[in-house]
């Protein structure tokens, strides 16, 4: 059976139809486009015609909020129109469709149940045809889609399948250099034709001509991406002599001399590399360096630290990564971001870490041009940086990974190439981490994700020169991330049970199969028909190299491997052992009964022909940056103008995407203040401690600019690190055992001695940096592609910093409090020579004062100098500041290093330059400057682009208090109840909540359900819901919140009758049943709430959609408590206003006047959004889903079920400290609290 379906949203739910035309009419300035509605496409093969009839209403659209079309209407709109469909292009990841299999197995649908999606856009049949085309153009991009003929009947579409037999390169060991040079540029291959001569000796050695497979797979193993190549290139003549900054570059290179010689490296060549290790490799040998876990596992930096568990200091890893996608996230900047972060984060995972923290650097041109500027070959500035901030923010999001802080950087030269940086933090128990030498005959297992066509060639691609056209051919070589599926392994690999059985680990990142397998072992035999793939047709070559995501291998020991695959199995995820570890030092990978693949590892390891090139520094033609000078006169406009620059604007509308308080760990929130406004200097999270309670606190720091950078490379990554240290200080953290990682960006370098001269420098500068401050890197990730035509990245060094505090110390930046005192401690200004002991002296004197006195508030100096961080300082809570400087007129001129801090108390012998204020203005030496016009200007610039405002119905339904007599009551007293919290794909609040019941005293069952084995989870299920307590459906994203809507998933197994009987029982008997955010979504969907049964859903039903921002909003909102008509609710009284974080795309409560007056009357809704006056509102800055009478939770009548969007469980004592309010609701433990009577 087969057959398409067509779903469209009902009239009053078309906030994307709305949300795409008011976009292209702005973008793409059109005057003839009036209408844009988008249509929902799903074909459906293999499925019974009884089974689909129920999907269309339970999987396929949703009751209340959708029209499934039937063809006659399809085809009279179709015929009223013009339109155009887009689909997946063959191969490559479709969540939608995804989603859509797995609940289809639900309902029964046997494995070879396929749907495939795509999206009809119709569009008003008058519109012009050049402006169609514009659309058209606008909508689809051709790397990952591609146009789909809808009015062409469904059919069946075979994949490409490949040959059976890979071809070996007959002749290659005698052919000529010139064939040599020909088969080079036949294959477009990423090496250099030397590297391919060398190949050619070594196979004239074994007497063998290679496979295809074989050259693929030395491709991809010495791609600069894997291998660093660029970084390794040796730097024969280094020539300082054309550059004014020649003393200090050979001084600086000096030292770098006398430090390979101190610890016996001089025969190393100097390379990029070499540089950029040095100071590390050199504070190791002399003893400074103890804390470093040193391995032959490169997963990530690590660090061991201590952690206070309940009281208690416990040894544990604390890992941390920086990585880059720019090649991927330019040509598709979806795909490209959310796998940046997915490859981040499996780099401390394969280290067996569980990843908490996370940052986010990205460069980008200049995101306010018109579409109409963009360059020819390239996607426009605005679609590449929403793109990738949606990829990345879906993807970091779904998985449960806090993202606290998050920075675009603006620069022409990123037109060349987008900066797409992720840095992740992860940490564990040290006794959970083995690091064992693999022996003969261990096991390698791969498990995770499938294989598919996605991603090949993605380790050479970002190293091929990029045109206008290689657009067009790079579709392959971009992943899709599967967020559900990395979260399973996060899951995993928190587990000691699991962790203690692996020797050894890598993630599937760059290289597929052959690097993530073959650098496990030096000898390695891979069986590549036992690999799991997507779909059948992939030849042997394409299965070695595929960079399908997802994906992860281990060594364990023979004996192992069932233990091993049985955890996965709870887990939910295929693990299948696909090679073992042999005597031989070889990568050898058989298919289909050949040997594809024989390469010793001698020779695999040498990388290839290791490149010999000079190195000149020269000199920008740029003067010193933020060198603008001001006067009284003119700074009201000065400071002004400063803030309405790009890279000086707020970016609260971008940073309010990224889910910033998962994970219960949040210390800081990204912006702070009771406004949200005032960027915090640092990333802070607790330690990710399983059960119990924690103060360590690890933070995550960067330090860049691009303007100094491009003025002089080695200033710029000087700056960098003192930048970055500077906001360690400024948090009140551990800085003098800070330990870094650096992101190199660079244009190509094309073995010219100039372009190598520019990371040369930045290196150099960088090690001077390091050996000022006693602080090393430790690891880093370089990306050495930035260049389109004549166009080049600005050559990038960003320095992140990772060091640990208590959360109790932790400063932020925002005034707290009126008429406290003000002190300032200047910096040093962007010069050619650095003012090292300054720099210094103040990072020793802010961490005195704050072990000393009570420090309020504390910001560092950057490139806008000390007015712009007096400016933010004022704007997070509006309190004003009065003060006085000594030099008015270097006010907004850069300063690095200086401090501004606060504090009641008097401090003697510090700059003390004056007091807030209670009134909202910034008096400076006696000029008022008005709070709300430097706020205006400071977040203006971005608001079109990354909005943080939206309409919203204003419209405002009275909510009154009502008691209800109808409250239930314990039936029997339980001292400790028992919690079930169901995992489903795609949940990721279950430790959150977890942790929330068990300090109310609860104990927890938090069991995944396996879609790998319905019938079973079903049984599980059942059971654990007959012998629970309290039933608790955790936030998240139930199926990625596919297909189109949320929750759809879990409401199809709580529809199943098994569940459906267990789950009325249970109600029946007084359990109590909780759902947040996406569990209140199933609870709304289910119709447990607000009926509190399943049976009375009807289209006229209440539900949760779309927020009228048609975006995900994650930030901290004010709740009124209206009712306490709940057990849930006997911890809290009837006004109380709460601070409460949330994080939803779909939290919009929509319910019809009917239904509302019902839960009115019947007491049901417990809590609504409210402005800073306590009164419930509309208005987008507070209510921010425009919620109907701006309701954020609900009751079922006799209170037994609770659902709200609001993240209660995400706060404990330590947590969100710069935003004011309470944030402590005790839902869990007035739970806890009914039960003991």
């Amino acid at each position: 059976m087969k057959k398409r379906i067509f779903v469209a949203k009902k009239p009053e739910f078309k906030v994307k139809n709305q949300a795409l035309l008011h976009e292209l009419q702005h973008n793409l300035q059109l005057s003839t486009l009036t209408s844009v509605n988008i249509v929902q496409v799903y074909d459906v093969f293999h499925v019974t015609d009884d089974l689909l009839t129920t999907a269309e209403q339970t999987i396929f659209s949703e009751k209340v909020t959708d029209y499934v079309l039937d063809d006659e209407t399809v085809q009279l709109v179709l015929d009223k129109s013009k339109f155009f469909a887009i689909e997946s292009l063959p191969g490559q990841f479709d969540q939608r469709a995804s989603s859509a299999e797995e609940a289809l197995f639900l309902l029964g649908a046997d494995k070879d149940a396929v749907v495939k999606t795509a999206q009809l856009y119709l569009l008003n049949a008058d519109l012009a045809d050049a402006e169609f085309e514009k659309i058209k153009a606008y909508q689809l991009n051709s790397v990952d889609s591609r146009f789909k003929a809808i009015d062409q009947a469904i059919h069946d579409e075979e994949m490409l399948r490949s040959a059976d037999k890979i071809p070996v390169l007959a002749g290659f060991i005698t052919m000529t250099p010139s064939q040599i040079t020909d088969l080079h540029a036949r294959y477009a291959l990423a090496m250099e034709v030397a590297d391919l001569l060398w190949i050619q000796d070594y196979f004239k050695q074994v007497k063998r001509d290679p496979s295809e497979t074989e050259l693929k797979v030395l491709d991809t193993y010495w791609s600069d991406h894997t291998r660093h190549t660029t970084f390794e290139t040796e730097l024969k003549t280094i020539d300082f002599s054309q550059s004014k900054f020649k003393g200090q570059l050979q001084a600086t290179f000096d030292k770098y001399l006398n430090m390979r010689k101190e610890i016996k490296r001089t025969e190393k060549p100097t390379t990029l590399m070499e540089l950029a290790t040095i100071f590390g490799r050199y504070e190791r040998a002399n003893g400074r360096l103890d804390d470093m876990e040193v391995s032959d596992e490169i997963n990530a930096c690590s660090v061991e630290i201590s952690v206070d568990v309940n009281g208690v200091k416990e040894p544990w890893l604390l890992m941390f990564k920086n990585e880059t996608h720019n090649h991927p996230t330019e040509i598709e900047p979806f795909g490209g971001a959310s796998t940046c972060i997915g490859g981040a984060i499996r780099d401390p995972l394969s280290g067996r870490a569980y990843v908490y923290q996370a940052m986010r650097i990205t460069g980008a041109g200049d995101i306010t041009a018109p579409i109409s500027e963009t360059r020819h070959g390239k996607l426009p500035q605005q679609v590449i940086s929403k793109g990738a901030a949606h990829g990345y923010s879906s993807y970091g999001n779904q998985i449960g990974l806090a993202t606290t802080y998050v920075k675009e950087y603006f620069h022409p030269g990123f037109v060349a190439k987008r900066l797409e940086t992720g840095a992740v933090v992860g940490a564990a128990p040290k006794e959970n981490v083995l690091r064992l030498k693999p022996q003969a005959g261990d096991a390698i297992i791969l498990f995770g994700g499938k294989t598919g066509r996605d991603g090949v060639g993605g380790a050479t691609g970002s190293s091929k020169v990029q045109t206008k056209d290689t657009v067009e051919t790079a579709g392959a070589e971009v992943q899709k991330g599967n967020a559900i599926e990395e979260r399973k392994i996060q899951r995993l690999f928190r587990n000691p049970d699991v962790t203690q059985l692996v020797k050894k680990s890598n993630d599937f990142g760059a290289g597929g199969v052959c690097v993530a397998i073959g650098e496990l072992a030096d000898g390695v035999e891979i069986d590549l028909d036992k690999v799991p793939l997507k779909y059948q047709g992939l030849s042997g070559t394409e299965i070695a190299i595929s960079e399908s995501q997802e994906r992860m291998s281990v060594v364990v020991a023979a004996k192992d491997v069932a233990q091993f695959i049985s955890e996965c199995a709870k887990e939910n995820i295929l693990a299948v052992q696909v090679a073992q570890v042999t005597e031989k030092a070889s990568l050898r990978m058989l298919w289909k009964g050949q040997t594809i693949v024989d390469i010793d590892r001698a020779f695999l390891d040498t990388n290839g022909v290791r490149v010999v090139v000079d190195a000149t520094v020269t000199d920008s033609d740029l003067p010193i940056p933020f060198e603008k000078t001001t006067s009284l006169d003119a700074l009201n406009t000065d400071l002004n103008d400063l803030l309405s620059q790009l890279n000086f604007a707020s970016q609260k509308g971008l940073q309010t995407i990224f889910d910033s308080s998962i994970g219960r760990s949040t210390v800081i929130q990204p912006i702070g203040g009771r406004y949200q406004l005032t960027p915090a200097e640092s990333s802070v999270q607790k330690l990710p401690v399983l059960t119990g309670v924690t103060n360590t606190v690890s933070l995550l720091v960067h330090g860049y600019n691009p303007e100094i950078a491009s003025w002089s490379p080695y200033h710029g990554a000087a700056y960098a690190v003192i930048e970055a240290t500077a906001r360690l200080v400024a948090t009140n953290a551990n800085w003098t055992s800070a330990r870094f990682s650096y992101q190199e960006y660079f244009e190509r370098m094309d073995k010219q001695a100039e372009r190598f001269g520019k990371p040369l420098a930045a290196l150099l500068g960088s090690i001077e940096a390091q050996e000022q401050l006693g602080l090393p890197s430790i690891g880093g990730k370089d990306s050495m592609s930035g260049t389109f035509e004549e166009l080049t990245v600005p050559p990038t060094l960003i320095a992140f910093g990772v060091t640990t505090s208590e959360a109790d110390r932790i400063l932020s930046p925002e005034f707290k409090a009126v008429n406290e005192h003000i002190y300032y401690i200047p910096g040093v200004a962007v010069a050619e020579t650095i003012d090292w002991a300054r720099v210094k002296a103040n990072f020793n004197l802010v961490s005195e004062l704050q072990a000393s006195y009570k420090i309020t508030a504390a910001i560092s100096t950057k490139a806008g100098g000390v007015g712009e961080a007096i400016a933010l300082m004022t704007f997070g809570n509006k309190i004003g500041a009065k003060v006085d400087f000594n030099q008015v007129s270097d006010l907004i001129k850069a300063e690095f290093a200086g401090f501004i801090i606060t504090s009641p108390d008097e401090i003697s012998g510090l700059q003390k330059i004056g007091q807030t204020t209670e009134d909202f203005i910034l008096e400076i030496n006696g000029v008022s400057l008005s709070g709300d016009t430097l706020l205006a200007s400071f977040e203006a610039p971005l608001e079109a682009v990354y909005p943080t405002l939206f309409d919203q119905n204003t419209e405002l339904e009275a909510v009154e208090t009502k008691p209800s007599s109808t409250q239930i009551k314990a039936p029997h007293r339980v001292a400790t109840p028992l919690v079930y919290i169901p995992v489903f794909p795609g949940t990721n609040c279950e430790y959150d909540t977890a942790k929330a019941f068990e300090a109310a005293g609860a104990v927890t069952k938090v069991v995944p359900f396996r879609t790998m084995d319905i019938s079973a989870s079903i049984k599980d299920m059942v059971a654990n819901i007959e012998r629970a307590n309290i039933l608790m459906f955790a936030g998240g994203f139930s199926a990625a919140d596919e297909p189109d809507g949320s929750a759809k998933f879990i409401v199809n197994i709580l529809l199943n009758e098994a569940v459906k009987s267990a789950i009325e029982a249970f109600i029946a008997r007084g359990g109590l049943i909780l759902g947040i955010c996406n569990g209140f979504q199933a609870l709304v969907k289910s119709g447990l709430l607000p009926y509190g049964s399943f049976d009375s859903l009807s289209d006229q039903s209440p539900t949760l959609f779309y927020n009228d921002a048609n975006q995900h909003v994650a930030k901290m909102v004010e709740t009124k408590i209206i009712n306490t008509n709940s057990p849930w609710l006997t911890g809290v009284a009837v006004g109380d206003i709460h601070a409460i974080p949330v994080s939803h795309g779909e939290g919009k409560f929509v319910v019809s006047t009917q239904a509302l007056e019902a839960l009115i009357k019947n007491g049901q809704i417990i809590s609504q959004y409210v402005d800073f006056q306590g009164q419930a509102t509309m208005d987008s800055a507070y209510n921010p889903n425009g919620s109907v009478a701006a309701i954020e939770g609900i009751i079922s009548k006799n209170g037994q079920i609770l659902g709200k969007m609001g993240h209660s469980e995400r706060y404990e004592a330590g947590l969100f400290k710069n935003i004011p309010g309470n944030k402590d609701q005790k839902l869990f433990e007035s739970a806890v609290a009914y039960f003991r009577g």
